[in-house]
């Protein structure tokens, strides 16, 4: 069985678009491992859903596994992402070309940050993308952006 490859491209956000339409959910992340490890560790609460991923080294491509967890093993792991959080409310939608994005707003020691993700079928089809006039700059390959990094930043990157 081959691995699940989340391919997507990470950019600041340029101007908030009006949010009709868009789904929000809180969520609330630690990391168990940090980003300088050789793989990511995460639980993640996202709405009433818990989770637990385990993401390989990369930026635009990367191996994830993702696993849907109880409550209750959430609880219990929680406590070992002391230092290594973030919360941020993530709005999904669709750009006009029906492609998903997910735009964080993030609060706590965030507040202030803005970033939108994009996920694509291949590497082809990432390095191909457009992004609108709200999208900022492309930070995709900045490891400062990476939600690993940012659990443990003492504020969000100038």
């Amino acid at each position: 069985m081959s691995a699940p490859m989340e391919i997507e491209k990470k950019y600041l956000v340029a101007k908030c678009p009006a949010l009709d339409g868009f789904k929000a959910e809180v969520v609330r992340q630690g990391y168990i491992t940090s980003g300088e490890d050789s793989i990511e560790v995460r639980v993640r609460q996202k709405g009433q859903g818990y989770y637990i991923t385990v993401k390989s080294k990369g930026t635009m491509a990367r191996k994830e596994y993702e696993t849907a967890i109880e409550e209750g093993h959430f609880k219990a792991l929680w406590p070992a992402t002391e230092g290594r959080r973030l919360e941020k409310t993530r709005y999904t939608g669709a750009l006009p070309d029906g492609a998903v994005v997910e735009l964080d707003i993030f609060d706590g020691h965030l507040a202030g940050l803005m970033l939108v993700e994009v996920e694509f079928a291949s590497v082809e089809e990432a390095v191909g993308f457009t992004a609108p006039d709200w999208f900022g700059a492309d930070v995709t390959e900045d490891k400062r952006y990476k939600n690993s990094a940012l659990a443990v930043a003492p504020s969000a990157p100038e």
